[in-house]
């Protein structure tokens, strides 16, 4: 289907607009990523109370990528279709449910997978469609003073702080508190409810689209945007590996010196990482410009540069070292993420905003795939081998990025 037989199908918003609307929005991005990331801080706690593999924990950390993705690619058209507001919201329900599940894990390694996958799908719903969903309210008729960009930085802020706080949260329960492998998921579930309550109040900015098929709506021309290709996809997938890199593989390696102190050293480095990313993100508007990709080839300096010292760290095996690289990999992050989502926003047509969202989210958390990757071949490659490996491809990518910079600049 062509867009000329696309667009005369789109309606206006049916609701009342509201410039506060973003906000609920936003604090449904917000729980989903809590749910995503409170998992990530205590794999070392798995491993120490049931027995669990390195390999194991990091294939319950990746698995999630197998309800993230179909979240993502089928999510942001399915809502371009029935319009935002139920997809949503079943995002965010699954988000809690994951969480429910979650809480069984004592039981086996099942209700982990399960869970897993379950929170995948909720924030692969949540990044596609709630992404999607703040762009359009943060724009008129909703919010007709917001900038042209503030959509991005408003749903990327709010998703950091979500994947950071969940995070933060969950070590310091399964740390100190009680019930360390079930109360971080029940806190997760008491957040999540009350956005539950007030998401269905949220204006609708996408009616449904009587006529128009999921199917039709399931390609996304714009991700053939020669831009989209050589800026973005070189890019994406080492904004979710960077992150994995800093506050899921370097915990583990630096286990022997950390000691019983380990799940609270990997509580420190999710939240410096993610916080870091938090802090940079209002520079990051400073730094991006419609005419380069200035912005996002700052963002993978910053990863190479943090990629060679995570291999330091892991030959060294200084603690100190791995809170370094998690600031500098944290930041590369926060730079790239939105970064990227503002040109994914430039590129794609109304039709497609929520589908091309998808697929840039698909490519980034297939770094979420490299710890486990990781894990496996390090049975043949020491990790310092394997991280200066990946310093090399991170300057490869910036190459690449670099010579397309300021080329297929869409109209």
């Amino acid at each position: 289907m062509t867009a000329s037989t696309l667009a005369p199908r789109l309606t206006p918003p049916v609701s009342r607009p509201s410039p506060r609307s973003w906000w609920i929005v936003a604090a449904a991005l917000f729980c989903c990523g809590w749910g995503g990331n409170q998992f990530t801080p205590l794999l070392l706690l798995y491993r120490r109370l049931d027995g669990y593999s390195a390999a194991m924990v990091d294939a319950f950390l990746g698995c999630y990528v197998l309800g993230l993705i179909p979240g993502l690619l089928i999510g942001g058209p399915l809502s371009d279709v029935r319009g935002r507001k139920p997809v949503m919201l079943a995002g965010l329900g699954l988000s809690a449910l994951g969480s429910g599940v979650l809480a069984l894990g004592g039981l086996g390694a099942a209700p982990l997978f399960l869970g897993r996958v379950l929170v995948g799908i909720a924030i692969g719903i949540a990044m596609a469609v709630g992404s999607s969903w703040v762009k359009e309210l943060s724009t008129a008729p909703f919010d007709p003073t917001a900038d042209a960009d503030a959509g991005a930085r408003r749903a990327s802020l709010w998703l950091t702080i979500g994947l950071g706080l969940g995070a933060g949260v969950a070590g310091v329960l399964a740390q100190w508190g009680p019930w360390p492998t079930a109360l971080p998921y029940v806190v997760h579930i008491l957040v999540t409810l009350p956005v539950l309550v007030l998401l269905p109040r949220v204006p609708e900015s996408r009616s449904r689209q009587h006529g128009l098929r999921l199917v039709d709506t399931l390609r996304v021309p714009s991700a053939s945007h020669r831009r989209f290709l050589r800026v973005i996809a070189p890019t994406a997938p080492w904004i979710f590996g960077s992150a994995g890199i800093a506050y899921a593989v370097t915990p583990q390696l630096m286990a022997g010196r950390t000691g019983t102190w380990g799940l609270a050293y990997a509580t420190l480095l999710t939240v410096v990482t993610l916080g870091a990313g938090t802090l940079v993100q209002p520079f990051a508007k400073r730094l991006d410009s419609t005419a380069t990709a200035r912005a996002i080839l700052v963002s993978l300096c910053l990863l190479a540069v943090g990629m060679a010292v995570a291999a330091l760290a892991a030959q060294t095996r200084d603690p100190w070292l791995g809170v370094v690289l998690a600031a500098l990999l944290g930041g590369a992050y926060g730079v790239a993420v939105v970064s990227c989502l503002q040109e994914i926003q430039r590129i794609a047509r109304p039709d497609e905003l929520a589908g091309l969202t998808g697929v840039y989210y698909a490519l980034s958390y297939l770094g979420f795939l490299l710890p486990s990757v990781l894990a496996v071949l390090s049975g043949v490659l020491s990790y310092p081998v394997m991280l200066l490996g990946l310093t090399a491809l991170a300057l490869v990518s910036l190459g690449l990025v670099a010579a397309a910079s300021t080329k297929h600049l869409p109209r």
